[in-house]
């Protein structure tokens, strides 16, 4: 675990994609987007149906590792509104068993606004506390320093002559966006034009290794005083289009 600092909280960067926050004791993913494989096989198209499974093992193992009493999921927990009455067996029991030992929270997406916690923990649009904001999708006017997933963000890094996409958090004065955790999610780059948006001023790419993190300013203009006024803005057609 690497130390992560953000709006006055100390967190732990573990694993490419989760937070682990002390002082709630409370593991931190998005974008599960469990399922994803049974969706695109009722469509044709044949991956291997192990995604939910590979998925949930890994987070299972993230608390046991951090001994977290709580889990919060940043929404775009199933990758469509039926991947939750589809969870595979397997997977449907470990994720029983998680929910039902920890404080367990699912934050809707966009594309799981009806998750109902068919497998136990509860629901809800975002979550407040000890001054930071929970929620899906950055908010570029937020009132509260925001965590917040959606965007899958990766960076490509020079690695050895060749260029490596790696996953990574935006981090921002009062955004932390999260990368993706899901075994089957793709991303999108950090310097996207849709993240300069959401984020609405300065902001880093955060690489984690596994004793140190790697910082890369993004290069985003500083945030307009007026700009701070004016409404969300919405997200290009092209980002709607990568996340089905």
């Amino acid at each position: 675990m690497v130390p992560l600092s953000f709006a006055n909280h100390q967190f732990h960067v573990i694993a490419p994609a989760a937070l682990y926050w002390p002082a709630q004791k409370a593991l931190l993913v998005a974008d599960l987007h469990l399922e994803k494989a049974s969706f695109y096989a009722r469509q044709g198209q044949m991956l291997p149906p192990y995604d939910s499974r590979a998925t949930l093992d890994e987070l299972a193992g993230l608390v046991a590792t951090t001994a977290a009493e709580k889990v919060f999921c940043l929404g775009d927990n199933y990758h469509d509104v039926g991947g939750e009455a589809r969870l595979e067996d397997q997977a449907a029991r470990l994720l029983t068993k998680l929910t039902q030992n920890t404080q367990w929270t699912w934050i809707s997406g966009n594309h799981d606004r009806d998750v109902s916690g068919l497998w136990g923990g509860d629901v809800t649009a975002e979550w407040t506390g000890g001054g930071l904001a929970l929620r899906h999708e950055a908010t570029a006017n937020t009132k509260l320093p925001e965590i917040s997933g959606h965007f899958h963000p990766k960076l490509r890094v020079p690695v050895r002559g060749r260029h490596v996409s790696r996953r990574c958090f935006v981090k921002g004065e009062t955004h932390l966006i999260m990368p993706a955790f899901g075994a089957l999610t793709g991303g999108l780059a950090a310097n996207h034009p849709a993240i300069e948006q959401a984020v609405l001023g300065e902001a880093e790419a955060v690489i984690a290794l596994k004793e140190k993190l790697l910082h890369f300013d993004l290069g985003f203009a500083p945030a307009l005083p007026e700009a701070l006024n004016q409404p969300e803005l919405p997200l290009p057609l092209a980002i709607a289009e990568s996340r089905r």
